[in-house]
């Protein structure tokens, strides 16, 4: 496979900004802590607040973890009647990122949807070991779920989401925990290049592809699961794709990169949600690695992933094509 040619070029410019850290020791997840918060701070160096507010609230979280903290962002003008909510998800391989990093992308969703988006902060490994970040996603969308009239959300209108290794992958986990749990209602399932495998046993897993190498997955997927790592007691709260049955999720976009670590454990993802009863929709671009978006926005496959994954959000909200953004 071949790298898009205008791919291709912008990472003759960005390539010093990618991940080069490794996750054997907690220096070398401190260290990817530290770059994945100095590529967030190249994103939102310039970043246009305009006609968004933005404010961060203590709320209850789980028995373990009494607090959460969650950002909530809105317009500032609302056109009237409540609004569609994207639950997002942050990204990070579920070692690194923060909520913080997430409000380019997500004041951008905000504007064009006229929708509240949220972000909270969950529990990262090793330090704290799964499921704590899909329970701390669970909490926190019950507690959105719960308030949605004094949020000015649409109960029947939140959608979870996530880009990336921490933020598609928990977010597909925090599904499974909802669905099963109970206290929420979902409408959309909006999965960005998630990571939902941590078996690392597909043929595109095996790649040593450009963004985020097999390396660094194994890597986070061993401080995610610790000495369960391997073996047979992960279960779909810790990793989506290990759930023995995905009937009764909320209908799926997903979108994956032909060249990276996530694509076959995607498309395989899909097709179980498919042959569950779930509505799926699933984007696999070629020419693409993981967070091609992020470092060649301006190149016509990033344009056109940029265009399927509002287009869905749009569809899921407004499915009578009632969108008033």
């Amino acid at each position: 496979m071949q790298l898009d040619p205008e791919i291709t070029a912008a990472l003759k410019v960005v390539g010093d900004r990618l991940i080069q850290s490794n996750l054997d020791t907690m220096n070398g997840v401190v260290t990817m802590r530290n770059e994945v918060n100095r590529i967030g701070e190249l994103f939102n160096a310039t970043l246009d607040r305009s006609g968004v507010t933005t404010e961060s609230r203590v709320i209850p979280g789980p028995p373990d973890c009494p607090q959460l903290t969650i950002r909530i962002h809105r317009p500032e003008k609302v056109a009237g009647g409540p609004m569609p909510c994207l639950f997002h998800v942050h990204g990070g391989g579920m070692v690194a990122g923060s909520a913080v990093r997430d409000d380019g992308m997500l004041l951008g969703l905000v504007r064009t949807l006229g929708c509240v988006a949220t972000s909270v902060e969950y529990r990262l490994a090793p330090e704290h070991r799964a499921p704590a970040m899909a329970t701390d996603c669970y909490w926190a969308l019950k507690w959105i779920c719960a308030n949605a009239e004094t949020l000015g959300i649409d109960p029947e209108r939140i959608a979870l989401g996530g880009i990336s290794g921490g933020g598609g992958g928990v977010a597909a986990a925090t599904a499974v925990m909802a669905r099963d749990l109970g206290g929420t209602k979902l409408c959309f399932q909006w999965l960005i290049t998630p990571q939902l495998d941590d078996r690392n046993d597909t043929p595109s897993a095996h790649g040593d592809w450009i963004g985020w190498p097999r390396r660094l997955n194994v890597g986070a997927w061993k401080a995610v699961l610790g000495e369960r790592y391997g073996t047979d007691r992960v279960t779909g709260y810790d990793s989506a794709a290990r759930a023995n049955d995905l009937s009764g999720l909320p209908p799926t976009f997903i979108e994956v990169a032909a060249m990276e670590v996530f694509r076959d454990e995607c498309i395989t993802y899909a097709l179980r949600l498919l042959r569950a009863g779930v509505q799926t929709e699933l984007h696999v671009y070629a020419g693409g690695f993981h967070g091609f978006h992020l470092f060649a926005p301006a190149s016509r496959v990033a344009k056109l992933a940029a265009e399927a994954r509002v287009s869905a959000l749009r569809r899921a909200w407004w499915p009578e094509g009632e969108s008033v953004a």
